[in-house]
């Protein structure tokens, strides 16, 4: 049939219908949680007065050697790149995905490679809800119900923050205002109020363990998937008695739900950098180093990519 001919006009005309009635696909949404090194202190701009600029997000993506997910941020014009796929919510600042949603705009954290990682894999529009304090533990500011005691403040936040804006997210991303939307998973990076404090330390795992619990229950979620990113300031050098415990705290908690129970750990210890080589020498900000934040952040993406594949081959 010729292309204008009228049957394959009317052709066009109904397919198009059907696409217009088709529902719009679901917004998938991701919270990232959790204390100072989940708000990010990763720099961005490469300081010549800070160490000559190294480990900085700007200098790592000016460097021909570095991995092309970290080059990609830099355009050629020597603007920062951003993708409108993915949309970031962290307390009141929103905007598409790019470099400058850290505790400062002129810092990153995990969320620009989580983001670049699960946006580049998943089709439909991502959501991720930033929710991070700095010097918040979990054993009190982020206490969760079931642990016992008083529900700390930062979990009651977190959860009323989390509700609203699913239950609104037009209002933090105007785009998908009316579209349906999923919680797909949750990040968490905290631990360090936790390592130095010895109770709070004994306590971990089984908080962590009841957190995962209280979360997925808040939410109606039983299976919701959960990436917990290990607090590894100082490398697998730091052999620290409480910095050793947190971290197989962490990995104790993960453990705790089995192969299939939908919580993964990430082990962080490899991404550290030493000051040497860093903005800085605040070794409990993983001292500033971009290239460590964005290694947390793919590295989480890229667990929760692996849960989410593993639930779909299980419900197919």
């Amino acid at each position: 049939m010729p292309p204008h001919a009228p049957g394959s006009v009317l052709a066009t005309v109904l397919l198009a219908r059907v696409a217009c009635a088709a529902d719009p696909a679901p917004v998938t949404a991701f919270v990232l949680a959790g204390q100072s090194n989940m708000e990010g202190q990763g720099f961005i701009a490469a300081d010549p007065k800070r160490n000559g600029g190294k480990g900085s997000l700007e200098a790592l993506a000016r460097n021909p050697a570095s991995p092309e997910a970290l080059r990609q941020w830099l355009r050629a014009d020597g603007a920062w790149a951003e993708r409108d796929d993915v949309w970031v919510s962290y307390l009141g600042r929103n905007g598409a995905l790019r470099p400058g949603f850290g505790a400062r705009d002129d810092r990153i954290g995990p969320e620009l490679g989580f983001g670049q990682v699960v946006g580049g894999a998943l089709e439909e529009p991502v959501l991720l809800i930033k929710l991070a304090w700095g010097g918040k533990s979990l054993a009190k500011d982020f206490r969760p119900p079931s642990a016992g005691g008083e529900t700390g403040p930062s979990y009651l936040e977190l959860v009323r923050t989390v509700k609203a804006t699913l239950a609104d997210p037009g209002r933090v991303w105007p785009a998908v205002a009316g579209r349906p939307i999923r919680l797909a998973g949750f990040g968490w990076h905290q631990g360090w109020n936790d390592r130095v404090n010895q109770a709070f330390n004994d306590a971990y795992a089984t908080n962590m363990i009841c957190f995962v619990r209280d979360i997925r229950r808040e939410f109606n979620a039983p299976g919701l998937p959960f990436v917990i990113a290990a607090t590894g300031q100082g490398g697998s050098n730091d052999v620290h008695p409480r910095a050793v415990s947190l971290v197989r705290a962490q990995e104790e908690a993960a453990a705790y739900f089995g192969p299939t129970g939908n919580v993964a750990f990430i082990d962080t210890r490899p991404f550290w950098r030493p000051k040497e080589e860093s903005p800085n020498g605040q070794g409990y900000h993983w001292n500033g180093n971009a290239g460590t934040f964005h290694l947390i952040g793919t590295s989480m993406g890229g667990a929760m990519l692996r849960i989410l594949k593993e639930r779909r081959s299980s419900n197919p």
